[in-house]
């Protein structure tokens, strides 16, 4: 499943590798018409790095762990009781009636769907908070890099890219920026 932003960033490298190829056809025209020519400014970052490593993004991370501290250890919990009663109901299992065994085997299932059931609400309910805490920061981080590419003159501002030159690498400038905004 392609997300939008996946597509938009496949969009926007087109369109660059495009600017470029008719930079460097315009580059081969003759001297009088390379008066008029205007190359363009290019730049990348990478988001991950924003999400991982600005201040913004570890304040995140601590609000998070704080706010479901108590669940994760609701559901570590749980994790050990089933972990327990399964090992129990092995250990027994040569020794007890078929009518024990089937209810204790019952027990145990039922355990370890309501385990998984908690566990998937857990995982979905952080991964959902996650994915609004880093919206806040990639809002905050959008507004920064336009400013930037305003200040600076570039054309295009890329992320997500197989390589990018050093040269071209702007997320430094964005993470202090955002860093100093918070």
């Amino acid at each position: 499943m392609k997300t939008a932003s996946a597509t938009l960033t496949k969009y926007f490298a087109a369109l660059a590798l495009g600017w470029c190829a008719v930079s460097g056809a315009q580059a081969q025209a003759p001297a009088p018409a390379q008066s008029a020519i205007q190359m363009s400014r290019i730049a990348w970052l990478s988001p991950e790095r924003i999400y991982n490593e600005s201040k913004l993004a570890k304040l995140a991370g601590e609000k998070l762990a704080e706010e479901f501290k108590t669940r994760d250890k609701a559901v570590q919990d749980m994790a050990m009781r089933l972990k327990a009663a399964s090992e129990k109901l092995d250990k027994d299992l040569p020794t007890l009636a078929e009518p024990e065994r089937s209810k204790r085997q019952r027990e145990v299932f039922e355990l370890d769907k309501e385990y998984q059931r908690r566990n998937r609400e857990f995982r979905e309910d952080l991964n959902q908070r996650t994915n609004e805490e880093r919206a806040a920061i990639s809002e905050k981080a959008t507004r920064i890099i336009k400013q930037l590419a305003q200040v600076e003159g570039f054309d295009i501002v890329l992320q997500d890219a197989v390589w990018a030159s050093p040269r071209i690498d702007i997320t430094d400038k964005v993470l202090a920026a955002l860093d100093k905004d918070k």
